[in-house]
């Protein structure tokens, strides 16, 4: 069975749909019980024909940022294509409910799609703010209230892990590295997949995940585990020690190369041999003749300065020796950004004295618990790392584990809706709206407007009024040099409508978009906030509905 063919049942991880891979958990009964009930209810008042909007958003953005990155679209309208109760669905339903829900009703669950759907929604890989809707909903209201709980299931995590993603990757810098390597630590298996996927997403390189590379065609990295190392105590134990030079095929004695090497090297870096582990240099020539062209060796097994160094550069040599060059180290311990910076010096004291200008290039990867904070203090301390390895940090969202995105009813029949609350944060902007980006004329975001759809579009050049929805004193006039429509149609008549964009594509999408950000939305200690505004008819529009849904009070 060949990747096109290959299909899972209600049970597996992933179906092939033509385009990518689909997590076959992904189901209209991966849902929350009350949707089922609710619809049961709506069903049972004769609200089949009702139409709804309701608008996907989130309310603050992650990791006491000021930007998150929006992901997880195509997953969604993955679901939308696929959505059908299957009948063990219903039977199980029917086992579920509470008795005395008419058959009819099951039938009718039986017979749903999403074909009467409209997807509306801001591209994937586009900076995104809160209270801007990025995915909207238009349909029976049953079907688009079925679909919250999966939706918001498929997008908090995956906009989360993008964004926090991005911000390492503006930590680190454009020229440094950054793998993936949380799969062990993350929240399962389809939370490391989805933590490699949206972390390749946000701007990372590569991923130590097999699966996440063979199923979204991430590149895959990796070295070996101190395992390796401590598996050697000697090099007695080397099963062999030949290997093919690269260009005359002759077979030599890699050990014997090493060994000659390692003992002038201890005088080039002023360490001696018999402080270095012998059981560490078997380890790594046994690595080197597995993968001569490809060896990068875990250095930090015992002693980075008095063993792992002498061993891996004794070795590294020994395969130029060979016709084959060392990729490189990885330091799991220790101060990084000293051990960085001597492994540096050391490499240049090789490359000097053995003229191999090749091993000033050797590249420093640095792993252990690594987060945005250790990073930027590592940039402060001037490390010489070329490569970051960063698991737990990056697939937990530590600093903030959950989006908090919501789902709500903004409109029924043409009638807006509001939910009102005492924390102003929690009021809904009612009814059918669009949302447009204003750019300066330097090519940065200006703010995010929210009108109704009813409204006319802004216009370059022509000065509109963006109000804050719920401060009546804030307020100002923008003059856009350019007007950016946020929303295109996804998903409508039981089709998707865009072309989608490869993960490649939507990675990139991210850097571009980041980048009409300015610096100090950016930026990582108190960031400025985005603004985004609603126009004065909205404004207005909310209030008086506002007022007219909330109750008044009596005083006696």
């Amino acid at each position: 069975m060949n990747d096109r063919e290959m299909s899972c049942n209600s049970g597996g991880q992933f179906m092939d749909r033509g385009r990518m891979n689909q997590n076959g958990v992904v189901q209209p009964l991966l849902t929350d019980l009350y949707q089922i009930t609710m619809a049961y209810a709506y069903w049972k008042s004769g609200k089949t024909d009702d139409q709804a909007v309701f608008d996907l958003f989130f309310r603050n953005n992650p990791f006491h940022g000021e930007f998150t990155i929006f992901a997880g679209l195509e997953e969604c309208l993955k679901f939308l294509d696929s959505f059908h109760y299957s009948q063990s669905d219903i039977e199980y339903l029917r086992q579920t409910l509470p008795e005395g829900i008419e058959n009819e009703f099951f039938e009718y669950l039986g017979n749903l799609t999403a074909h009467d759907v409209t997807l509306y929604a801001i591209d994937e890989g586009t900076v995104a703010f809160p209270r801007v809707p990025i995915i909207k909903l238009e349909g029976p209201l049953i079907i688009v209230q079925l679909l919250e709980t999966t939706l918001l299931t498929l997008v908090n995590y995956a906009s989360l892990m993008a964004t926090n993603a991005a911000r390492y990757r503006m930590v680190a810098g454009k020229h440094v590295k950054l793998l993936e390597f949380g799969l062990r630590r993350a929240q399962g298996p389809d939370g490391g997949l989805s933590a490699s996927k949206y972390s390749y997403t946000g701007g990372f390189d590569g991923t130590s995940n097999v699966l996440a590379g063979k199923l979204f065609n991430i590149p895959v990295k990796g070295t070996h585990a101190h395992a390796y190392i401590t598996s050697f105590s000697s090099v007695g134990e080397l099963k062999t020690r030949l290997l093919k030079h690269k260009q005359t095929g002759i077979m030599e004695d890699l050990l014997e190369h090493a060994i000659r090497h390692r003992q002038m090297l201890s005088h080039v870096l002023d360490v001696s041999t018999e402080e270095s582990s012998e059981g560490e240099l078997a380890a790594m020539v046994s690595y080197a003749i597995a993968f001569p062209d490809g060896f990068m060796a875990l250095v930090d097994t015992y002693d980075v300065k008095r063993s792992g160094l002498l061993n891996f550069s004794a070795v590294a040599l020994a395969l130029n020796d060979l016709g084959y060059h060392a990729l490189g180290i990885r330091i799991d311990s220790g101060d990084l950004a000293y051990l960085s910076c001597l492994a540096r010096e050391a490499f240049e004291k090789v490359a000097e004295r053995f003229k191999v200008p090749w091993f000033n290039k050797l590249t420093i990867v640095a792993s252990n618990d690594i987060n945005e904070d250790t990073i930027l203090s590592l940039n402060e301390q001037g490390h010489k790392i070329d490569c970051f390895g960063i698991g737990t940090h990056l697939v937990t969202c530590q600093r903030q584990p959950a989006l908090g995105c919501v789902y709500k009813l903004v409109e029924i029949n043409g009638q807006a809706r509001i939910k009102l609350s005492q924390d102003v944060e929690k009021v809904t902007m009612p009814g059918n709206k669009n949302a447009y980006r204003l750019y300066s004329a330097d090519g940065h975001a200006l703010i995010d407007l929210l009108q109704k759809d009813s409204e006319h579009p802004p216009a370059v050049g022509q000065k509109v009024l963006c109000r804050h929805p719920f401060q009546e004193s804030k307020r100002a006039y923008v003059i856009p040099s350019h007007v950016e429509s946020l929303y295109k149609v996804y998903w409508k008549a039981g089709k998707i409508c865009q072309h989608l964009p490869t993960l490649e594509q939507v990675r990139e999408k991210v850097q571009i978009s980041l980048k009409t950000l300015r610096n100090d939305h950016k930026r990582t200690l108190n960031p400025t906030p985005y603004k985004v505004a609603v126009s004065d008819n909205l404004y207005n529009f909310i209030h008086d509905l506002w007022l007219q849904n909330a109750p008044i009070g009596e005083l006696s």
